[in-house]
């Protein structure tokens, strides 16, 4: 084999590489305003359940990460949301939660197994629409950001791309949890100069 085909096949694999890696899902800001009003001043609160936009539904990967995302939530939220809607009387606003899967690239353990980073790095944009049911206002819309990079994906077959979901649903409970008593925002997760 020549020395000039030998740099041709490196280059191409090289890029190959690189270019899995790279993925264009991004967070928007760093940190997320307060919301219009504390959650204590609601009488009751729902979450629904996760979803996906519909661009990203029609991917199986997709859907699974989806299902990891929302049993975290749930993990996270499910004592809190008993206590904060229990017994609770007062003003008789529903303030309802609606956490949505705007951009996501999740790369499962298989294709990790087969591809490791070629397959590129996994990242998820999460956004919570918080209303107030009475004259259907928004109080909140914070956004979560979490990454996974290609490499350290393949360094443990997928399992850093699985966290990548776990921090993500954190992030969003944190948020949910820390504007409860106090409107005081929260961060996103990302880092916009990435």
């Amino acid at each position: 084999m020549s020395k000039k085909l030998i740099a041709v096949m490196c280059v191409t694999a090289s890029a190959l590489l690189l270019g899995g890696c790279a993925t264009n899902i991004k967070a928007s800001t760093n940190s997320n305003p307060p919301p219009t009003e504390k959650f204590s001043n609601f009488s009751h609160i729902e979450i629904k359940p996760a979803q996906l936009s519909p661009e990203m539904a029609g991917d199986s990967a997709n859907q699974r990460a989806l299902i990891k995302i929302q049993e975290n939530l749930d993990l996270n939220l499910k004592a809190q949301l008993q206590q904060w809607n229990s017994g609770k009387a007062g003003t008789g606003r529903t303030l309802v939660i609606e956490p949505i899967v705007e951009q996501i690239k999740f790369i499962s353990g298989g294709v990790r197994f087969f591809a490791g980073p070629m397959a590129g790095s996994s990242a998820v944009v999460m956004k919570l629409k918080i209303m107030d049911t009475a004259g259907n206002k928004v109080v909140a819309y914070p956004e979560f950001y979490q990454r996974a990079e290609a490499w350290s994906g393949a360094f443990t077959l997928g399992v850093h791309d699985n966290m990548m979901l776990t921090r993500t649903a954190r992030i969003a409970s944190d948020y949910l949890i820390n504007n409860y008593t106090k409107a005081v925002g929260g961060p996103t997760g990302g880092n916009v100069s990435e």
